[in-house]
């Protein structure tokens, strides 16, 4: 009997991460939950939860009515106490909490790059970007659509959808002559891509999504215990480049819907350095700032200024 009530007790510490399924999500998921046993000696285990995003696969992003479709559920089972911890992609993540939830932490960024898989009849060694006249590029990003349009107008976009594997497998199909992913989830899930060019995206050209390459912690307010623990494995340094980045992103109102890039990095001197792409429409001219600061006071705000009055 007293051997059961404990193992009660230690159930009623584990903590419920939500999840979406697949598996760069649940990649994601079991790095916080590794991360939680090895540094806040906390045990965890994964509910995997579908959202919008994952069921309407025949529509661009642009398309998808709200904003917040990889995450609604997510933060719907927070509320509900169904889950204690949801794992975004930070990228996916709308720039407000919802009443009652707030982030707990980031994690480290992985390589925030943009990359081109590129199939062998796509390849042309000699032309900019290693891709050959008039070439068929798979996206459904409004943003990479008008970087991409912005490098290479001769090129043709086409909408792409589901999840890093099943892209691929596109690819490889024939169905496009290169994809576009972002370089973080090739390098989380470790696939093989030998039979595929890759090209790497240089940040300051094709400029990356608000916080690509983070995973955000998202959990109650009200859980100040978890909050606690989720301080220990919270990453300050690359907090303070996405809060830059997401402050920009709320204020030109962003999302999935919004052809807006910006990436902030600290160099080894202590100067923090900002990109941002953006464009009214993926049909119009792309407008390009860069700014550098020995702090992020205002970096934000000077970097909207330059946005607004192109």
């Amino acid at each position: 009997m007293l051997t059961f009530v404990l193992n009660m007790e230690l159930d009623k510490k584990k903590i419920i991460i939500g999840s979406r399924g697949s598996d760069l999500a649940l990649w994601q998921a079991n790095f916080v939950k590794n991360q939680l046993k090895e540094i806040c000696q906390t045990e965890a285990e994964i509910e995997i939860i579908h959202t919008k995003g994952d069921k309407i696969l025949d529509v661009s992003f642009d398309k998808i009515e709200g904003k917040g479709f990889f995450t609604k559920e997510l933060e719907d089972a927070l509320l509900n106490q169904t889950i204690d911890l949801a794992i975004h992609s930070m990228k996916d993540l709308p720039t407000t909490s919802p009443a009652g939830l707030c982030l707990g932490g980031v994690s480290y960024r992985e390589d925030p790059r943009d990359c081109l898989l590129i199939s062998q009849m796509g390849w042309d060694d000699t032309k900019p970007l290693k891709l050959k006249p008039n070439a068929v590029v798979g996206t459904s990003s409004v943003r990479r659509k008008a970087q991409m349009m912005d490098l290479r107008n001769d090129i043709s976009t086409s909408d792409l959808r589901g999840n890093v594997p099943t892209r691929i497998r596109k690819l490889r199909e024939g169905n496009y002559d290169a994809i576009i992913l972002a370089k973080a989830g090739l390098l989380r899930l470790n696939l093989d891509l030998s039979d595929l060019h890759i090209v790497d995206l240089h940040p300051a050209e094709f400029v990356p999504a608000p916080a690509q390459g983070v995973l955000a912690y998202q959990c109650r307010e009200s859980d100040i215990d978890l909050r606690k623990k989720l301080v220990l494995i919270h990453q300050k340094e690359v907090a303070d480049c996405t809060n830059v980045e997401r402050a920009i992103l709320k204020a030109m109102d962003g999302g999935c819907q919004v052809p807006l890039g910006i990436y902030c990095y600290k160099d080894v001197n202590g100067n923090f350095h900002i990109h941002a792409a953006w464009s009214p429409g993926i049909d119009q001219a792309l407008i390009r700032v860069r700014q550098s600061q020995s702090t992020t006071f205002g970096l934000a705000e000077l970097v909207l200024s330059e946005l607004k009055k192109s």
